[in-house]
């Protein structure tokens, strides 16, 4: 384990532990951002304390953070973070919400850790090494027909939206189970080969950076709307390779 991921892991983790603080709190108090989404105590102390954790030891790396913007890096190195992914459910309860931290060098993403710390499950890789959840090693499903395939989602507009004509849009129809075990931790499944498709229409960098590494490191694959690897695009799809690279050629006639 590199010192990059070595760092990761005890931020995420020390930020994960920092919000089960919060979790189920009756004076939990939630803000709404300019976009109206929900933000908390939790999300911006957690972002500080990653912050924190990693400047002591690099203080010329950048840093990307839902809740504090971008402080730009001299060295080329860029910390990416989503200090609460799932705001949603970690405010009513659910313990389906995770701390997400990439790592991004040069401009690929190099290191990934999704810690769920109400779960009790850190899931983390670095280019090269495999992806782990805890001690366990990760490995995508080999589900290679679309009619036997779990598809996750968690976005609502994707369910109900009936007049998209993106070529993604027609997987909910075609997959054998469609649930919305969502945000970070659906991920995470199709990374454990516990799911096989998850198609989000709408990602932020933050949202998919710990991603990359995690889910090609077992395997799998992602990419955005336009069936690029990268998480400046418009959504984001992670995938098993066999389905991953059927999606990624349907994309060319808008069906799959």
């Amino acid at each position: 384990m590199s010192p990059d991921l070595e760092l990761a892991l005890e931020a995420a983790t020390a930020a994960g532990k920092l919000t089960l603080q919060y979790f189920r709190s009756r004076s939990l108090k939630v803000d709404a951002k300019r976009d109206n989404s929900p933000v908390t105590e939790a999300d911006r102390n957690a972002e500080k304390k990653i912050v924190s954790l990693i400047r002591s030891k690099f203080p010329k790396d950048g840093f990307l953070g839902e809740e504090f913007g971008e402080k730009p890096s001299k060295n080329q190195r860029k910390w990416i973070i989503d200090p609460i992914d799932g705001t949603k459910s970690f405010i009513h309860g659910v313990p389906l919400y995770g701390v997400m931290l990439g790592l991004e060098i040069e401009g690929e993403m190099r290191v990934g850790v999704v810690d769920l710390p109400a779960l009790g499950e850190t899931c983390y890789a670095e280019t090269g090494g495999g992806a782990f959840r805890n001690v366990s090693r990760l490995f995508v499903s080999q589900v290679s027909d679309l009619s036997q395939a779990t598809l996750l989602t968690s976005s609502e507009s994707y369910l109900t939206d009936t007049m998209g004509k993106h070529a993604f849009d027609s997987l909910k129809k075609k997959a054998k189970l469609l649930r919305m075990w969502g945000d970070c931790y659906g991920h995470t499944l199709i990374a454990a080969g516990q799911a096989d498709v998850m198609v989000e229409p709408k990602m932020m960098p933050w949202d998919s950076a710990a991603l990359i590494p995690i889910i090609e490191e077992a395997g799998g694959m992602c990419f955005d709307y336009a069936g690029k690897r990268t998480i400046y695009g418009k959504g984001l799809l992670t995938a098993n390779r066999a389905l991953g690279e059927k999606i990624l050629r349907s994309l060319s006639d808008k069906a799959v």
